[in-house]
């Protein structure tokens, strides 16, 4: 079977978002980092080359395979923010009418400007999502010092 491709790696969180050429969006990128440390208590990790990630648990397939993923994240992608909220969108209905303008996916809430959503209600959806996935994997998520 093939391995995840996307990995937790030690390269510097703050020389990526460094790297962003587009101002405003380092700017978002900069305030998410800050947001995302304060609701989960996590030290921003790398996940590849584009995603920082805070947190992290252990899932497992039927077939018995497992793997690391983070809890909540961020990438500063070319056209939106992806920001990560793990458990989906279906327990958070409610804060999305709130939030703003946005597009989902699976797992990807996907914005252009922190400017175009209301932060009270997204540092919310964070800290619900978090909290959610916390409780679903509690083996690793509990760990303050990932």
């Amino acid at each position: 079977m093939a391995e995840l491709k996307t990995k937790e790696t030690n390269a510097s969180v703050r020389d990526f978002l460094n790297q962003i050429d587009d101002a405003q969006k380092k700017a978002d990128s900069k305030l998410l980092l800050k947001m995302m440390q304060t609701v989960t208590g996590n030290k921003p990790k790398m996940w590849g080359d584009s995603i920082v990630g805070f947190g992290k648990y252990t899932y497992q397939y039927a077939s018995g395979r497992t793997g690391d993923w983070m809890q909540t994240g961020f990438s500063p992608r070319k056209t939106n923010l992806s920001i990560y909220i793990m458990c989906g969108f279906e327990d958070f209905q409610s804060e999305l009418k709130k939030l703003g303008k946005y597009k989902t996916g699976a797992s990807c809430l996907y914005i252009k400007s922190l400017k175009e959503v209301n932060l009270e209600i997204l540092t919310l959806l964070v800290k619900k999502s978090v909290e959610k996935m916390r409780k679903k994997y509690p083996q690793k998520s509990d760990s303050k010092k990932q």
